[in-house]
């Protein structure tokens, strides 16, 4: 069976032709700079894999039959994912070029360019966005294919009583609280192999951002931007900063790829030094959001207030993601950063203030986010708890409901349930799972990433290959170094007394596996994550034909 392709493989329009023309000699170095260490590791690893494999099997299905000899089989399957881990990392980054300093494979991006885009779209001229700029290109495939192949085929999944045996004793463990639930999906046919409790709603932590992502990409599209604009009222000189929700606008000298806030105070100078302007009154919007603009864990380094302005999420140091201090005004601090910006291109500002621009304003420039696939995939890599409440937002201004907590919990929900999926016993009521109160089920969470793995929800590819790789990128970079390397791709996700993990992986047979595990009432966090990286690795060891 194949798995499932989300954009089929088109003649490029002329345009993005010339786009990929123009990075593929940089990407091809790039690549070429690691192909051969990476060819020797894989040839090297590759006979040990064989053998380790092939000598397993036998021992594991002896065991299986034996009273009382879980843990003899839990190191056999742990033993062997980590080799296979091994093995496939080499081999898929050999095929696919190097990773980049965002998570993501440079190959991935060349890939992406070569395929034909559709556009962008805005969705009411409220939402803070625009379909101007140049047309983006999705995500590229997932890294995780079966070792040795020589595309996305892999074999359909049987039911595998095996596969009980194998991951029953590993959640019995008590690290992992008293009823662990969980989850396995073939993807290719979307049946469920194993489940424990997989209906039963607990706190879901972070792997609330799948559902958040997904919510996301289907109400706005892949290809959707985040615009931050520089309007000018009329006959007042009163010049509007109108925040458009991109939480990844930065204030700092090297943005990157994403919206610059620099480069948005350089180009309003030079529209209002054609108008012989040099001296404006500054203010700022930031109403496209509604409601408080504080989380209900209250003051938190996780998260900024949630504005619908900001610059680098608030952050008052030079990190770039995870825990930080923050600003308590996100929006009134972008616009002095804005002013100073200003003050550098001889623009005079007053002192900042709150307001609203009028359907009047001219907007004298703007800038605009990547492609929300691009913020996605960031949101997903790096648990970005800021842009995922900034997604649950936008998802509520698409839905044209409210755009606060409430308001964005229930726009996922109703999104979820446009696409049909499992929503019994879900509620929402943020976007990043802060909130103690979400509920999410196992079945929820494997069906959203099985949906993400639709060729009929090509929009939602980025949920799949967003999600960290383990050993290599992300919340997992510093996880399964003597497991299942390159071979887990997941979203983890942690509160106190709550640890869960949810993604895909590919089996020693080669299926392509979706998985939930969700723990509650758990004491020991480091205990806890051990265990559930241990179940995955045994699900990535496990030949369960």
């Amino acid at each position: 069976m194949v798995v499932p392709e989300l954009r089929p493989w088109r003649a490029a329009r002329p345009h993005v032709k010339r786009a990929a023309n123009a990075v593929r000699p940089r990407l091809a170095r790039a690549a070429g700079a690691v192909r051969p260490g990476l060819t020797r590791a894989t040839d090297t690893v590759r006979p040990q894999l064989a053998r380790t494999v092939a000598a397993m099997k036998p021992q594991v299905a002896r065991l299986a039959r034996i009273p009382g000899s879980e843990s003899v089989r839990t190191w056999r399957y742990t033993a062997g994912a980590a080799t296979a881990g091994l093995a496939l990392a080499a081999t898929v980054a050999t095929a696919a070029g190097p990773w980049d300093s965002s998570g993501q494979r440079t190959a991935e991006r060349d890939r992406a360019a070569a395929l034909e885009q559709t556009g962008g779209a805005d969705h009411g001229g409220d939402s803070g966005t625009t379909d101007a700029g140049p047309q983006p290109a999705p995500s590229a495939a997932s890294v995780l294919v079966g070792l040795g192949a020589a595309g996305n085929h892999v074999k359909s999944a049987p039911t595998g009583k095996a596969l009980a045996d194998v991951l029953g004793p590993l959640l019995h463990n008590a690290a992992l609280g008293p009823r662990p639930t969980a989850a396995v999906v073939d993807v290719a046919g979307g049946k469920q192999l194993y489940g424990t409790g997989a209906g039963t709603a607990l706190t879901p932590a972070s792997t609330t951002k799948i559902a958040t992502a997904v919510a996301a990409l289907s109400a706005l599209g892949a290809d959707h931007r985040l615009t931050t604009r520089a309007a000018l009222e009329a006959d007042t000189r009163e010049l509007v900063l109108v925040g458009g929700g991109d939480p990844t606008l930065t204030a700092r000298k090297d943005a990157d790829s994403w919206a610059s806030l620099r480069e948005l105070a350089d180009d309003t100078a030079a529209a209002l030094k054609k108008r012989r302007i040099t001296s404006v009154t500054l203010s700022y919007d930031k109403t496209l959001y509604a409601g408080s603009e504080l989380h209900p864990i209250g003051v938190n380094d996780n998260l900024a207030p949630v504005s619908a302005l900001m610059a680098d999420e608030g952050r008052t140091d030079d990190t770039a993601s995870g825990p930080a201090p923050r600003t308590t005004d996100p929006a009134k601090d972008a616009t002095r950063e804005f002013a100073r910006f200003l003050a550098d291109s001889g623009i005079r500002t007053t002192s900042p203030g709150p307001s609203k621009a009028t359907g009047r304003a001219e907007t004298l420039a703007e800038v605009s986010s990547p492609p929300l696939s691009d913020v996605v995939e960031r949101m997903l890599t790096n648990s970005d708890n800021d842009i995922a409440e900034a997604l649950a937002r936008q998802t509520a201004v698409a839905a044209r409901q409210r755009a606060d907590f409430q308001g964005g919990g229930n726009a996922i929900r109703a999104q979820l349930k446009k696409l049909g999926l499992p929503l019994a016993g879900a509620d929402f009521h943020d976007g990043s799972g802060l909130d103690r109160a979400d509920r999410l089920t196992a079945n929820l969470l494997t069906a959203l990433l099985v949906k993400a793995g639709d060729p009929a929800h090509p929009e939602l590819r980025p949920v799949l290959t967003g999600l960290p790789v383990a050993g290599f990128t992300g919340t997992l970079t510093s996880r399964y170094t003597d497991g299942a390397a390159g071979v887990v791709r997941a979203k983890t996700g942690t509160l106190t007394g709550v640890n869960t993990l949810a993604g895909t992986v590919v089996d020693q047979d080669g299926r392509l596996l979706a998985f939930a595990f969700l723990a509650s009432g758990t004491t020991n966090p480091v205990a806890a994550q051990s265990a559930l990286d241990r179940t995955a690795t045994a699900l990535a060891a496990c030949g369960c034909g």
